[in-house]
């Protein structure tokens, strides 16, 4: 299977790009970065600038396409910046592998992801969500995680780290949905998602919770050894 993986240098990406390339029914990982990644005889590696994508590369076409992409606004500059990443950039990409053949999206959005929220972070996710949904892919995956933990990020997050620290303290306390998910779990349900597409005649949509992500890689990890 040949998989395109968005956002390969963020937290959730390099679990998404060391999972699929330990996956044996993975035969190629296509995922272009601003920067290099470690070479790997699975991946292919494209360097490119979002703002200025390569609208005939060959690479666009791929079984299913998995996305990571994303920053922070705090990150980005501004509500404006973060926009352009977040949303233009994603689109940007889907609507390429769309026009390639690609059947398959894989977003990861964010919990309470809506393009009528109250928060302009939740609100932008909701908006990608909608055009992704426009653009028709065969079959289309949504992952709406809660606080990622695990893994390190390089920009500091004080007050994310504190929520985190609580959701693990009082995990029994908080509803399952709200908990901190880990991002091995994250993208093993993202990757499960992209192994196990089931095509329709009419467009398809899944929609996975926070609460559903927790635990995925354990159970994906279980049902591979049973099948051995």
């Amino acid at each position: 299977m040949k998989l395109l993986i968005l956002g390969g240098t963020g937290l959730v990406g390099q679990q998404l790009i060391a999972q699929a390339l330990a996956h044996k029914d993975v035969t190629q990982v296509i995922a272009p970065t601003r920067t290099a990644l470690a070479p790997h005889p699975k991946l292919h590696n494209p360097i490119v600038d979002y703002a200025h994508l390569p609208q005939n590369a060959d690479w666009w076409q791929a079984d299913a396409v998995l996305c990571a992409l994303g920053t922070t606004i705090k990150i980005a500059g501004s509500q404006a910046a973060f926009s352009r990443i977040d949303h233009n950039y994603v689109i940007a990409a889907a609507s390429l592998a769309k026009a390639a053949g690609t059947r398959h999206f894989v977003y990861n959005s964010a919990l309470g992801a809506n393009a009528d929220a109250g928060s302009f972070y939740l609100q932008v996710k909701g908006q990608v969500e909608n055009d992704l949904r426009a653009l028709g892919f065969s079959a289309l995956t949504i992952v709406r995680p809660s606080l990622l933990s695990g893994g390190t990020r390089k920009d500091k997050r004080p007050a994310e780290a504190i929520a985190i620290f609580l959701s693990h303290l009082f995990g029994s306390l908080i509803p399952r949905r709200y908990r901190a998910v880990d991002v091995a779990d994250v993208a093993a349900a993202m990757l499960h998602a992209a192994m196990n597409a089931s095509f329709t005649a009419t467009d398809s949509v899944a929609i996975l919770e926070s609460d559903q992500l927790q635990g995925a890689l354990t159970r994906t990890t279980e049902k591979s050894r049973q099948v051995q």
